[in-house]
């Protein structure tokens, strides 16, 4: 997310303090760091609870090395400890810490503000091949049918797309309500609900359904266990859940550098055997970035 849609749409009240806060974020997109922490600071001065200026002096003091960054975005987050901004996810980069999850409202307006331009950046810019990978991998054991899959964070629906033809009923889920909307557009998924994947998954029947698929989404989530429990409830005999994740040499998971979690290959596999399911973890890259693939695994699990 970047300086603009992580703090612009917040307003402290006063016209002072907002005007110095649109100069902090115009001076960030031109580079200029100790011009942000300066007009951040100005802006704190005149308004002391502004959360959106807590955390944009954050972004400036990281960027510029300064150990108080972590006490700003801790007060960003005691401000809005709905956390918009992912000022947590920060302050956990900077401290050591490894959270379960990124908060569901920085996801959320992350996706609403890049929902417009998701697929075009997605596929183009950093050559996402996530449902593609997915798709080849379910089949890899032949040609098979779905009664009824379920689409975690699906986006705008390039998984829905990718497996339509597969299901008889496919329905889909995502935080942002602006990412549905552009998954309603294509016209691929038989029911969508803006919400957070664990609530989709509590609505549904035990073993109700014979395909779960998470296309890039599991990399908002630390701890994955609720999930992997989640979804053995709700699939039948034989279904399949199908996902992927980014990559860490060892361990369970970790925020890394990007601000996404990335998890350990046995970690996966034994927390996937622990509530029943069967599990094949292989190496896949779903995207690039600057040039080079991002290390990754496939998953594709069968309820025993």
């Amino acid at each position: 997310m970047t300086h603009r849609s992580a703090a612009a749409a917040f307003a402290s009240g006063d016209l002072s303090a907002d005007r110095r806060l649109e100069w902090a974020l115009a001076s960030a997109r031109a580079g200029d760091q100790e011009a942000v922490a300066d007009l951040a600071a100005q802006a704190l001065e005149i308004a002391p609870d502004f959360a959106a200026a807590w955390f944009t002096l954050g972004e400036a003091q990281a960027a510029l090395g300064r150990a108080e960054a972590a006490q700003s975005f801790a007060r960003a987050l005691a401000l809005r400890p709905d956390d918009p901004f992912g000022a947590g996810a920060r302050a956990a980069r900077l401290t050591g810490e490894t959270p379960h999850a990124l908060a569901p409202a920085y996801v959320r307006a992350l996706f609403d503000d890049y929902a417009g331009r998701f697929d075009i950046h997605l596929t183009g810019a950093l050559a996402y091949r996530g449902p593609a990978l997915l798709r080849d991998a379910v089949l890899a054991r032949g040609p098979r049918r779905f009664a009824r899959a379920l689409d975690l964070g699906c986006g705008t629906g390039l998984s829905g797309a990718a497996f339509r033809d597969l299901c008889a009923r496919i329905e889909g889920c995502d935080l942002s309500p602006a990412m549905i909307a552009q998954a309603r557009a294509k016209g691929c998924y038989d029911a969508l609900e803006a919400d957070h994947l664990l609530a989709f998954l509590t609505r549904r029947e035990a073993e109700s359904c014979d395909l779960v698929l998470a296309a890039d989404v599991f990399v908002y989530l630390g701890d994955l266990g609720p999930v992997f429990s989640a979804c053995a409830r709700v699939m039948a005999q034989g279904g399949v859940f199908a996902f992927t994740t980014q990559a860490i040499a060892a361990g369970t998971w970790r925020l890394l550098d990007d601000l996404r979690f990335g998890h350990g290959r046995e970690w996966l596999a034994a927390a996937l055997k622990d509530v029943g399911f069967s599990a094949r973890v292989e190496d896949a890259s779903t995207r690039r970035d600057r040039g080079a693939d991002v290390p990754g695994f496939l998953v594709v699990a069968t309820r025993a």
